[in-house]
């Protein structure tokens, strides 16, 4: 299939796989069961696994996002040669991956004992990573862009590292999406960018509310285009500019925020109660912004790798929203609980 033959039917089929998805006004249908029994069938329409209910939720959520992956990479398939782009989204979980792995690797040093293989995330034939030479990290990542993380890393190092894996993946999806051709580069630039502003907005607040850093230890850990160390350029960065400018501000005063560009997803302020900024409640606010972007943008650049750029970013909500849903009915979180913390408006 050439790639405008490929382009065509690649819409066709993710807009059908769109109008079943629960997004949208569908959304609300995954907080209104009552156990997760009736969430299971609702979202797989298949007979329940016969498996005690304090597993099921895991269940749910390993089953929700082999099928989300193997969706998209079904769409994928369909192009001899992917956008670089439209891979380097997939491998995302390829990250997340070798996050757990040096996790269970770094545990296993410290425990003596032998080390589990925890549950991977599966992308096929785009996987950068060689699973099958568990437990040998070094093999694991060799040939890969990850190979220098080769050593089992001590406790007190896990948190840079997977650090260090975010800056990288996160800088691989934007050089990749600069070098997009077409109508639909500035479109999938703009929804990109707006990720990531949010992503070290969120991070830098992280780590200055949780970790009390201060601006000057927060800096270098900021995603910027490029490497930067002078102060004065990451201020200037697209990326990074907009988290530098918070961390002046005081995050406890509600009136200093309330001119903020992204005002719009702060923590609510209550008269008469203490208020403080919410790392949690505004990365969760970002999440659903994107995801209604994304669903704006979906049909306004059809045949375009932006039509898959924006399905990953809607159907990656989705997941959320079914994971979100099948933990308040493991921890029975009241189901409007559940519903307002995914963002979910009935």
């Amino acid at each position: 299939m050439d790639r405008s033959s490929a382009d065509a039917f690649v819409y066709a089929k993710a807009s059908g796989m769109l109008a079943k998805s629960f997004v949208g006004p569908r959304a609300a249908s995954l907080f209104a069961v009552n156990s997760l029994h009736e969430l299971w069938s609702l979202v797989f329409q298949t007979e329940v696994p016969v498996i005690p209910e304090m597993l099921l939720a895991e269940k749910i959520e390993q089953e929700a996002e082999a099928a989300f992956l193997n969706d998209y990479i079904s769409l994928l398939n369909n192009y001899s040669r992917p956008q670089s782009l439209l891979v380097n989204l997939l491998r995302f979980y390829d990250y997340d991956n070798l996050k757990d792995i040096g996790a269970s690797l770094c545990t296993a040093n410290l425990t003596g004992e032998i080390p589990e293989l925890p549950h991977l995330a599966k992308i096929g034939r785009y996987s950068m990573l060689n699973y099958e030479a568990w437990p040998d990290l070094k093999l694991i990542t060799s040939g890969s862009t990850v190979e220098w993380y080769n050593d089992v890393p001590d406790f007190s190092k896990q948190q840079e590292l997977d650090t260090k894996l975010d800056l990288q993946h996160i800088r691989e999806l934007w050089d990749s999406a600069l070098h997009l051709k077409g109508g639909a580069r500035q479109p999938v630039l703009d929804l990109l960018q707006e990720e990531i502003v949010m992503y070290n907005i969120v991070w830098a607040l992280r780590l200055r509310v949780y970790y009390h850093m201060d601006a000057e230890e927060i800096y270098p850990s900021l995603v910027t285009v490029k490497p930067l160390e002078n102060l004065r350029e990451i201020k200037k960065d697209p990326l990074a500019g907009p988290a530098v400018k918070i961390l002046s501000l005081p995050t406890d005063s509600y009136a200093e925020w309330s001119t903020w560009k992204y005002a719009s997803l702060l923590n609510p302020n209550e008269e008469g109660v203490v208020w403080n900024v919410d790392p949690r409640w505004i990365q969760q606010a970002a999440k659903v912004a994107i995801q209604k972007k994304a669903l704006r943008q979906f049909h306004r650049y059809p045949f375009t790798p932006h039509v898959l750029f924006c399905w990953f970013k809607i159907k990656q909500y989705e997941l959320d929203c079914i994971r979100t849903a099948a933990e308040g009915l493991r921890l029975e979180v009241s189901k409007e609980q559940a519903k307002d913390f995914a963002g979910i408006v009935s």
